[in-house]
């Protein structure tokens, strides 16, 4: 018979896991060349937008695409109609709360890639110039982004730059500053964060730079390991109107990659040189000649701005119409959720083919790599962490995931009421009163997708200690039943 003890602990720990069961979005992990679901172990392929209303000069240190949550509540009721799974924001300012936009989002199942960088003074690398920014100053504030934005499960991974390289000057002053960067964050990750968040970059759509960069981030340094990227991000608008997977040159991209040893996902597409665009090359990024390579991609971009490549058009009043460009890319995504690609999507595991980690070399195409970069500038910040408010979740009202904004379909008709975000997670978050600053460090979980992977892709779900998800409603009745059996079993003992 139990001792009264171990039957208190052991009805604690059922009931324990029976609430994270159902409390959260479960955190997204690489694992050699993809992504996965941290709990279900399946293959992860991104299906989203980049989203900066207003373009990168509209950020300011009171507001940024995250802190409003009533236009949060219109846009990801959208996100759901277009049928995404992922956006990118460029600029965010650490200084706000976006405790109720991340809420929203997880309960959506919706994922964010988060560049640390804004155009904001000591908020970015100077790409010609970059030892006269690459400071304390700069370094506290990606920080302290990482330091709030770590503590979301929704946060699928962090971007260290954007285009910094776009030209020769550049290409022959930054290439190092950019791995210096990378392993300050991915070492900050290591002693603060509660879980490990990939660090990566997104390249410029330039060949001169774009593959040799590549390499030269993916390459292993023995006194800096962990200055290597842990996914790629590629910018590319080549497939522009009508074109094949041969004439856009799509097929040279996999040829390209098809050996990176990390995952590589376009972190923009969408040319609009032929408008409405039809966005034909959503088909051919999903299909089986690319998804064993690319995972993915980000169409460029949500709101319409000057450069006209927007699909959803934001007036004064913040109501929103959707434009034809929104309805063609939502009826490609569409297509892609067929029975077809959910199997090609499963075979992905099993066609995978392990590239190794090469060695850095002492130099790369087009590219200068031999700048000495100034040791021990993270050391203090490293060591004692940031001052920063961390994110966490809310217990949100059912009326807060309704949009109070006016949304007019192609056509200019006004969208019936309810536009409500569809509740995918059910969030256990804290109330909005109970937030304070919390300059505690928690130890992140072990991942269970290499386990996973290596035990012939067993079925059963192993949940990650200290994270909470929410698997299928299949997984989570089976934990359910199963709890209450175990439960009754312990207090008969």
């Amino acid at each position: 018979m139990l001792s009264p003890f171990l039957r208190v602990y052991l009805i604690f720990w059922v009931l324990l896991k029976v609430r994270l069961v159902a409390a959260s979005v479960n955190p997204i992990e690489i694992h050699e060349q993809h992504f996965y679901d941290s709990v279900t172990g399946e293959p992860f392929f991104i299906k989203g937008v980049d989203y900066q209303p207003g373009g990168s000069s509209d950020v300011t240190s009171n507001r940024d695409p995250l802190s409003n949550a009533k236009i949060c509540a219109r846009d990801i009721f959208l996100f759901q109609k277009l049928g995404i799974n992922t956006i990118r924001v460029y600029s965010i300012s650490p200084d706000l709360n976006h405790d109720e936009c991340m809420t929203m989002m997880a309960a959506a199942g919706i994922y964010l890639i988060l560049d640390v960088n804004s155009p904001l003074e000591n908020q970015h690398l100077n790409r010609y110039e970059p030892w006269t920014t690459y400071n304390e100053d700069y370094l506290e504030h990606v920080f302290k982004v990482v330091e709030q934005f770590s503590h979301y499960n929704n946060t699928l991974g962090f971007f260290a730059g954007n285009e910094i390289i776009n030209d020769g000057q550049s290409a022959r002053r930054c290439p190092p500053y950019i791995r210096a960067v990378v392993n300050d964050m991915k070492q900050y990750i290591q002693a603060h964060s509660p879980r490990t968040i990939p660090v990566g970059y997104s390249a410029a759509d330039d060949l001169r730079y774009r593959i040799p960069l590549s390499q030269y981030l993916e390459c292993h340094d023995e006194k800096h390991p962990d200055s290597s990227i842990d996914f790629y991000g590629v910018n590319s608008y080549q497939w522009c109107g009508p074109q094949t997977f041969q004439s856009s040159g799509y097929d040279q991209l996999v040829d390209a990659y098809k050996q990176y040893s990390k995952p590589v996902f376009f972190s923009e597409f969408g040319c609009n040189t032929f408008r409405p665009r039809s966005f034909e090359e959503v088909e051919a990024l999903y299909s089986e000649e690319m998804i064993n390579t690319f995972s993915g991609g980000l169409v460029y971009e949500f709101t319409d701005e000057p450069n006209e490549y927007g699909l959803v058009k934001i007036d004064d009043d913040n109501s929103a119409k959707i434009l034809q460009d929104f309805a063609n890319l939502q009826d490609r995504f569409a297509k892609i959720e067929s029975k077809e690609f959910q199997m090609i999507r499963k075979n992905a595991v099993s066609l995978m083919a392990t590239a190794p980690l090469p060695a850095c070399k002492n130099s790369y195409e087009n590219l200068q790599v031999d700048a000495s970069v100034a040791d021990g500038i993270a050391t203090k910040l490293l060591r004692r962490g940031v001052e920063q408010e961390k994110g966490r979740y809310l217990n949100l009202e059912n009326s807060a995931f309704s949009s109070e904004y006016e949304i007019h379909d192609v056509n200019g008709r006004s969208l019936d009421s309810p536009r409500k975000i569809s509740i995918i997670h059910h969030i256990e978050g804290t109330e909005p009163e109970a937030r304070h600053l919390d300059q505690s460090h928690a130890t992140g979980p072990t991942s269970t997708v290499a386990t996973k992977l290596n035990e012939d892709k067993h079925d059963s779900v192993k949940m990650n200690e200290g994270v909470s998800a929410m698997p299928s409603t299949a997984s989570v009745l089976s934990w359910f039943l199963g709890s209450v059996y175990l439960l009754a079993s312990l207090i008969l003992l």
